[in-house]
């Protein structure tokens, strides 16, 4: 066996050092230039630049105020395959609704286009504010911080400048000087995260005084014992910005961006991580027999990128190279293990009987939906028990991937809510899985890596291998002896569910079941001549069940335990009032943390129902103050939801 995994593992290193997003290019909306030779997307006054082949991650710089000016290390970062960003809130000067609206950008490019998590600031003078001030409300998502005689602090700059006293809601200039959250107040939140730090100085400015402002900084943060690296101009006043030469900025972003691995990815897994529960010959007799397979992926904005499941896929293919593979990509961002229980048949099992399955859920179903252990258990079961019904045959494989929240779980040893719920649905039903998270913690522990070697919630190319080569070891390893002479495909026994409210018959409903009234409409929205706000492409024309109309009504005859609807809640998302056969009826607030776009969702009316018939009755009620977001009267469903 020790020649064999020597063997295993220099086919993996073949396989995975494929560029996995190098020639990718994202859309972004808006008018499309030229900047210094890149495509550059402007929309409303943001822009964002696009590198002619995208590192590796999806790393970025956000540029704050003047953007174009001194552009230096912007065109060297975008030669490195970083994209270029720039989010307009001129006039606010930081304060609070200008860190909304960066909120807001940060949500839409990493959410939309998986950008990483962590980003790379800039900030010139004024931009300065805002970069600090974004940063001291997020410090998890910055990656480094450049500043270029920024104000660190308004009373000083050289003074308070009148324009402050209106945004930030000051009644006299003696209130600003006592305000203590300006850049040079809060940097103690910034340590604590070990964000480095850089600035450029002119030594002679006057505009900026550098002693109340990077010298009061770096004094205070190298204290607090933070990377605070100041690059001097003597002689030099407030302009010029920025240095002819921007390698000793790209350097030291560049260096701080970096891990420690220093290992390949094949070579630092570890077996131990990967609980195997059958032997995968039923996949494998169908591949080798009948040449021909299907395997599908389903799971959030993890399975959808272009990551470990065509990593996975070329492993089959070149293990198989006889076999007609149909591979099913349903990977929809944001979606959590109960939006895949109502849309697996849809997505994966209208598509002929499955071979092979590969879930995630564990990230969504913590950070997105924020589900119960009840909720995730019932959503992940429900896919399980649906495939195994479509055809009992089906080798499955459920992998935890991993964000900070749940790395760091683990790493005090105790036992995330999703991973554990969706482990107890594997071992329940005899499903392996392949624990990525723990593999993950175990190796941050031991010294092997860091957080940002992985790449963040949306892996990069060295995490999405150590995914990849977690399965293939585990595959391979199990199909290096040929197959018994008249090997059979076994069905294993059918389990009663762990949860008998589980979705196990999750479904989406025909349109003509749904019976309204004349305020809703069945059609594809027109999203931009409404200026209904940003959707995914995935959606643009997909017909819905919507309406904006206080009072609109519709109802839904039904059997099972669960009534819900698949929906995409807009900032203008609204409460509902839902009621059963006649009941007391229940508002249901439709809007999301997210919904600074159409955020894709499933929200559950009801989930304890007798089984049997029913019949949903659901009213559009108006808004009112005190909701998570500011919201609307909208309800655009894509599908309503049974089980």
């Amino acid at each position: 066996m020790k020649h064999c995994h020597k063997y295993f593992l220099s086919i993996f290193i073949c396989l995975f050092t494929v560029e996995i997003n190098a020639t990718e290019k994202s859309q972004f909306p808006g008018k499309m230039s030229n900047w210094h030779g890149f495509e550059m997307y402007t929309n409303n006054g943001n822009k964002v630049v696009v590198p002619k082949k995208v590192a590796d991650g999806k790393p970025w710089i956000w540029r704050a105020r003047f953007f174009g000016h001194e552009p230096q290390l912007d065109v060297a970062l975008l030669n490195k395959g970083y994209h270029l960003v720039y989010c307009n809130v001129a006039g606010l000067y930081g304060n609070s609704e200008a860190v909304k609206r960066w909120d807001e950008f940060y949500n839409y490019l990493r959410l939309e286009h998986l950008f990483a998590d962590r980003v790379v600031l800039e900030g010139f003078s004024r931009g300065g504010l805002i970069i600090y001030n974004w940063a001291a409300k997020n410090p998890k998502k910055v990656a480094a911080i450049y500043g270029d005689a920024p104000v660190m602090d308004f009373k000083s700059w050289p003074k308070v400048n009148p324009a402050i006293l209106k945004v930030y809601g000051f009644k006299n200039t003696a209130e600003a000087m006592a305000y203590k959250k300006n850049p040079v107040d809060q940097l103690a939140i910034l340590a604590k995260a070990k964000i480095p730090i850089i600035h450029v100085v002119g030594d002679a400015d006057k505009v900026v005084p550098i002693a109340e402002n990077t010298t009061l900084a770096e004094t205070r943060y190298t204290k607090m014992g933070g990377i605070f690296k100041v690059i001097h101009k003597p002689g030099v006043g407030h302009h010029p910005h920025s240095i002819k030469d921007p390698q000793p900025l790209v350097d030291f972003i560049l260096k701080h961006n970096q891990g420690k691995k220093s290992l390949s990815a094949p070579k630092i897994v570890r077996d131990k991580n990967f609980t195997l529960r059958g032997d995968f010959n039923n996949s494998r007799l169908q591949f080798e027999q009948n040449k021909k397979g299907h395997v599908a992926f389903i799971g959030g904005s993890i399975t959808e990128m272009d990551g470990y499941r065509p990593m996975v896929c070329d492993m089959l293919k070149k293990r198989f190279p006889s076999t007609k593979f149909t591979f099913t990509d349903a990977g929809i961002s944001s979606t959590c293990s109960t939006t895949g229980a109502f849309r697996l048949a849809n997505d994966i099992l209208t598509k002929g009987p499955v071979d092979m399955l590969f879930v995630e859920f564990a990230v969504n179903d913590d950070q997105d939906a924020v589900h119960s252990r009840q909720n995730c258990l019932r959503g992940m079961e429900g896919i399980i028990a649906q495939a195994k019904a479509h055809n009992p045959n089906v080798d499955i494989v459920i992998t935890h991937f991993v964000n900070q929240s749940i790395l760091k779980k683990l790493q005090k040893g105790e036992k995330p809510v999703s991973v554990q719920a969706h482990s107890d649905v594997a071992a329940h039903h005899g499903v392996s899985v392949n624990n990525l998270a723990q593999e993950l913690a175990d190796l941050i522990s031991d010294d092997k890596m860091e957080w940002k070697d992985y790449g963040g919630v949306h892996p990069n190319k060295f995490g999405n291998t150590i995914c990849a080569t977690m399965i293939s070891n585990a595959l391979l390893k199990n199909w290096v002896q040929s197959l018994a002479p008249g090997a059979q495909k076994i069905n294993p026994p059918q389990k009663a569910l762990l949860n008998s409210k589980s979705y196990s018959r999750g479904r989406f409903l025909p349109f003509g079941d749904i019976k309204t009234d004349s305020h809703w409409q069945k059609s594809i929205p027109k999203w931009q001549k409404e200026k209904l706000g940003k959707v995914r492409k995935h959606f643009l024309e997909t017909p819905l069940i919507h309406s904006q109309k206080v009072g609109a009504s519709l109802s839904i005859k039904f059997t099972g335990t669960a009534i819900g609807a698949y929906i995409l809640a807009g900032a203008d998302s609204g409460i509902v009032s839902c009621s059963i056969d006649g009941g007391k009826p229940v508002e249901v607030d439709t809007i999301h943390r997210y919904s600074g776009f159409n955020y894709p969702r499933t929200v559950m009316f009801f989930n304890d129902l007798e089984k049997g018939e029913h019949t949903l009755n659901l009213t559009i009620l108006k808004n009112r103050p005190g909701r998570l977001r500011k919201g609307g009267t909208a309800l655009r469903v894509l599908h309503f939801t049974a089980n």
